[in-house]
């Protein structure tokens, strides 16, 4: 069995680092929303195959699935990356700043599909692994329900097509010093609801309030009220976050509206709070608008799931990490966070991993921060990001 080298992974990168950083700020003055990533499918389709790689193109709309095959081995690895950017106004500057007004890669998906397609040429180049490897460049990763790209790649069979024994896909991080791999087993970020309530009351004139059934107050009671889920009924040692992002009701100061509604952003690390946190809300709900005589409607819509690292991949995740960066630039068990992913729901159809890679602080206001019209990937992870998919890839397809 031959033993990768994580120098020999740096060595098949070095030669087109550079163009892959061109290509990662080519993609970044293009970007394309959910759904409309076409102009970005056919730039990954048409490198794939020009390196020989059997390509799917369409799958899950505008997603990319490119396979290559070596040796006879049966072992099966997916590579997943994310292609679509933000409804943002971008405000960086750059030379290479997008060029369509409203929407810009904020999020740096721009980066983690240059850093998989840097790895997939070298990897067309190497015949140092035996199995199939299945790269997915997928869409709508920022969509926000489980209508996203990962759900329709799973839906257009995904997993039928291109079976995996495992997935693996990697993130760009700010704050994290750039290049630094970060790994966590088990919960390692949120699941993401929205929640819509409507409080149906009877309006009236603001001098009589004796005769109207007032929703704003009973608004106002239910925005205290949920603070109390977190506090109260969830255990101290889980995590729930629930925000109220909007309350709106009413026109005039002199007028109780007939009606209020409150939108709702709630997360969880664990599906059995999420669950009770569902329960507690619309009980809640239904309980404090009874108390001020006016009627509760809660529309509860679950988004992304939790997303949960397995053991055994993320112990090999880590392995690699190690062999790669060494320990100094690495941190075996990171925090788990309160943002969301749909590579969830991959992960609950196939054992895998999803790691983190620094970002850095960033010199301009807002580059050190995800979704903000000041961010911009760090082009230094090229090279750092595609080793690692290249020595992941001879560990787990080892001859």
């Amino acid at each position: 069995m031959m033993t990768a080298s994580p120098a020999h992974a740096f060595a098949l990168i070095a030669p087109h680092t550079d163009l892959f950083i061109q290509l990662r700020r080519d993609i970044h003055q293009q970007p394309e929303l959910a759904f409309q990533e076409h102009l970005t499918r056919d730039l990954v389709a048409d490198k794939l195959e020009s390196w020989g790689y059997t390509v799917e193109r369409g799958l899950g709309g505008t997603g990319v699935v490119g396979q290559l095959r070596r040796g006879a081995s049966p072992r099966r690895l997916g590579l997943r990356a994310d292609m679509d950017a933000l409804p943002i106004e971008e405000a960086t500057g750059l030379d290479y700043a997008s060029r369509r007004p409203g929407v810009m890669h904020a999020c740096g998906h721009d980066g983690h599909t240059a850093m998989l397609l840097c790895a997939a040429r070298a990897l067309a180049q190497s015949d140092e692994f035996s199995g199939t490897l299945n790269l997915v460049f997928q869409p709508a990763e920022e969509y926000g329900t489980d209508d996203s790209g990962a759900m329709r790649m799973i839906a257009d069979g995904l997993f039928e097509k291109y079976p995996c024994d495992a997935i693996f896909a990697m993130h760009n991080m700010p704050g994290w010093p750039q290049g630094h791999l970060v790994f966590r087993e088990g919960p390692m970020m949120a699941s993401s609801d929205k929640v819509y309530i409507t409080l149906e009351g009877t309006g009236g004139h603001g001098a009589l309030p004796h005769k109207a059934a007032d929703p704003v107050v009973a608004a106002a009671s239910l925005v205290m009220a949920l603070q109390t889920i977190v506090s109260r009924n969830v255990d101290p040692l889980a995590t729930a976050v629930i925000s109220v992002g909007v309350l709106q009701a009413g026109q005039a100061n002199n007028v109780i509206p007939q009606s209020a509604r409150l939108e709702l952003s709630v997360r969880t690390l664990d599906s059995k709070v999420r669950q009770d946190v569902e329960q507690r809300i619309t009980t809640l709900a239904h309980a404090q608008a009874e108390g001020y005589g006016v009627k509760a409607t809660v529309d509860y819509r679950r988004g992304y799931a939790v997303l949960v690292n397995s053991p055994a991949e993320t112990a090999l995740a880590r392995q690699v990490g190690l062999e790669l960066v060494g320990a100094g630039q690495m941190t075996d068990q990171g925090p788990a966070l309160t943002g969301s992913e749909d590579f969830a729901y991959m992960l609950e159809r196939c054992p895998g991993s999803y790691l983190l890679i620094g970002n850095g602080a960033g010199e301009q206001p807002g580059a050190c921060m995800v979704h903000n019209p000041g961010y911009d990937f760090n082009d230094d992870n090229i090279g750092i990001g595609a080793a690692y998919w290249v020595h992941l890839t001879q560990r787990f397809l080892a001859k």
